[in-house]
C-alpha cells in the first residue's frame, strides 16, 4: 500500500513539474521561435500570454469537473490533450497555429492541474495525526516540484534550444503526458460511483470562465495599453461584472457551479488569500531579477536562468522538510515564518546595484526560495483542510486560480510600477542600466509589500492547527 502510494505521488509529481515547466520553457525559445514563424515582436508576446489566458480563465471549471465527472477520467483526458497541443506546437508553421497550440495547452493545463491536486488529496486523506503527517510530506514533495518547476524551464528551455531547436520544448511533453496516461490506470485511485451529486451549472460555468479569462487578459495585456486607458477600465469593468454576475447566479440556483458555503470556511478563505498574495511577490521578483542579470549585467539567457538556481533549490529544499516543522509550530506560524521569509528575501533583493552576485542575490534568493517554498505547501495543506471527499475537486481549483491570478496581478501591477519609475529615472539624466535598476528596486520593494500583506493575512485568517475535513 505505501509503494503505491509512492508511486502514484510520483506520477502525479511528474505531471504537475511538466504543466508548470511549461509555463516557463517556451520563454527561452520565443526569440528563435518567432523569428522562424514570422511573429511580429508585438505578437509575440501572444506565445506565452494565450497559455495564461485560458489556464487562469479555465481553472475553476476544471476543478468543479474534477467533481463531476470523475477525477482520474479528467486527468488522463486532459492530457491526451495536452500532448496534442503539444505535437500542434511542435510542428506549428505560423503564428496562428502556435497560438492555437498554446491555447489548447493552456486549457487542458487547466483541467489537469486541480484534477491532479484532488487526486493527491484522496491517495493522502487528511485524518489521523498520522495520516496527516503523510499528506504534510506529499504536499512538501508536490510544493517542491511545483516551485522548482519554473526556475527549471529557464534552464531545461536554453538547453532544448540551443541542442535541439525551438521544437524540442514541445516535443518532450508528448511522451511524458502519453506515459502518464497510462500509468494513471493502475497508479491512481478509480473514480467512485458516488462523485459530486448535481447536474452541471453552464450559466454559471460560462460567467466565471468568461469573468476570469477576461480578467487575465486585461492583467497580462494592462502594462502595454495603461491602467488608465479606456480599454483598460471598460475591460476589467465587464469582467468585474461577469463574476458579480456569477456570485449572484450562484447564490440563487440549486445546484451551482461553485457552492457559495464553500467559502464559510475560514481557513479556505485565509489560505487563498495568502495563496494569491504570495506568488503577487515571488514571481514578480523572479521575473525582474532575470531582466536585471540580461539587462543590467549582460548574462545569456541561460546563465541568467543558471542564476536563479539558489531560488529553485531552495524552494525544494524548504518544501520537502516543512513538513517536519508544521506539526511543531502550527500552521499559523509556519506560514507566518515563511511569509517573513518571502518579506525578508525580496527587501533584500530591492538592494541590488551590480555587486558582487553572491552579496546581492544569491542571499535574497535564499531566502524568498525557503519562504516561498514553505508557504505553498502550508497554503495548500490550509486550502484543503477542510474540504470534503465531494469538494476536492473544487478546493483545489479555487486554490490553482488564486494562485495564477495573484501572479498574473502582481506581475502586472508591477510592470506598470518598473516601468513608471525606469522612465522617471531616464527624465532625470540616469543612463539606461541605472534607470532600469531603479525600476527593478522599485518594483522589488512592491514584492516585499505583497508579502507584509500576506504576512498580516497568515497571522490573522490561519488557524493554529491544521483543521479536518468536514463531512
Amino acid at each position: 500500500m505505501v509503494q503505491r502510494k509512492g508511486a502514484a505521488l510520483a506520477l502525479l509529481v511528474a505531471v504537475q513539474f511538466m504543466l508548470v515547466l511549461d509555463s516557463t520553457i517556451v520563454a527561452v525559445a520565443m526569440p528563435s521561435l518567432g523569428e522562424d514563424l514570422g511573429f511580429s515582436q508585438a505578437n509575440l508576446t501572444w506565445v506565452t500570454n494565450a497559455y495564461l489566458l485560458l489556464f487562469g480563465g479555465f481553472l475553476m471549471l476544471g476543478g468543479r469537473l474534477s467533481d463531476l465527472v470523475g477525477r482520474r477520467r479528467l486527468f488522463a483526458i486532459s492530457l491526451v490533450v495536452f500532448a496534442a497541443a503539444s505535437l500542434l506546437g511542435a510542428l506549428a508553421a505560423s503564428p496562428t497555429m502556435m497560438i492555437a497550440a498554446r491555447s489548447l495547452q493552456g486549457l487542458a493545463s487547466a483541467f489537469a492541474a486541480p484534477a491532479a491536486l484532488s487526486l493527491l488529496m484522496t491517495v493522502f486523506p487528511n485524518g489521523t495525526a498520522e495520516e496527516q503527517t503523510q499528506r504534510n510530506k506529499a504536499m512538501g514533495i508536490y510544493g517542491a516540484v511545483s516551485g522548482a518547476g519554473g526556475a527549471a524551464g529557464m534552464i531545461l528551455g536554453g538547453l532544448l534550444t540551443d541542442w535541439f531547436g525551438w521544437s524540442a520544448v514541445f516535443y518532450v511533453n508528448v511522451p511524458i503526458a502519453l506515459i502518464a496516461v497510462l500509468l494513471s490506470a493502475g497508479l491512481l485511485p478509480a473514480d467512485r460511483g458516488g462523485r459530486a451529486s448535481g447536474g452541471f451549472d453552464l450559466g454559471g460555468a460560462l460567467l466565471s470562465t468568461g469573468g476570469l479569462a477576461l480578467l487575465v487578459y486585461v492583467l497580462v495585456e494592462a502594462e502595454k495599453v495603461g491602467w488608465g486607458s479606456a480599454r483598460t477600465l471598460g475591460l476589467g469593468a465587464l469582467a468585474l461584472a461577469l463574476l458579480g454576475a456569477f456570485l449572484l447566479v450562484e447564490s440563487r440556483i440549486k445546484q451551482p457551479l461553485v457552492p457559495l458555503g464553500i467559502f464559510r470556511k475560514r481557513t479556505l478563505r485565509g489560505a487563498n488569500l495568502v495563496g494569491g498574495l504570495i506568488p503577487m511577490a515571488v514571481i514578480p521578483a523572479i521575473f525582474f531579477l532575470t531582466l536585471y542579470t540580461q539587462l543590467v549585467r549582460g548574462f545569456s539567457p541561460l546563465k541568467s536562468g543558471l542564476a536563479l538556481v539558489p531560488l529553485a533549490l531552495c524552494v525544494v529544499l524548504s518544501a520537502t522538510n516543512v513538513g517536519r516543522v508544521l506539526p511543531r509550530l502550527g500552521l499559523r506560524w509556519t506560514t507566518a515564518l515563511g511569509t517573513l521569509l518571502v518579506l525578508a528575501g525580496t527587501l533584500w533583493a530591492a538592494q541590488i546595484d551590480q555587486g558582487a552576485f553572491f552579496v546581492e542575490q544569491f542571499g535574497p534568493e535564499v531566502l524568498t526560495g525557503l519562504g516561498g517554498g514553505t508557504v505553498w505547501v502550508c497554503a495548500t495543506v490550509a486550502a484543503t483542510a477542510e474540504a470534503s471527499e465531494e469538494e476536492a475537486g473544487l478546493a483545489s481549483g479555487l486554490f490553482n486560480t488564486a494562485n495564477q491570478v495573484g501572479a498574473a496581478l502582481g506581475l502586472a501591477i508591477l510592470a506598470t510600477v518598473a516601468g513608471a519609475a525606469t522612465k522617471s529615472a531616464v527624465g532625470d539624466g540616469d543612463a539606461l542600466p541605472a534607470a532600469l535598476t531603479h525600476g527593478y528596486h522599485t518594483a522589488l520593494l512592491g514584492s516585499a509589500g505583497f508579502a507584509l500583506l500576506a504576512t498580516i493575512g497568515a497571522l490573522v485568517l490561519l488557524p493554529g492547527r491544521t483543521p479536518t475535513a468536514q463531512s
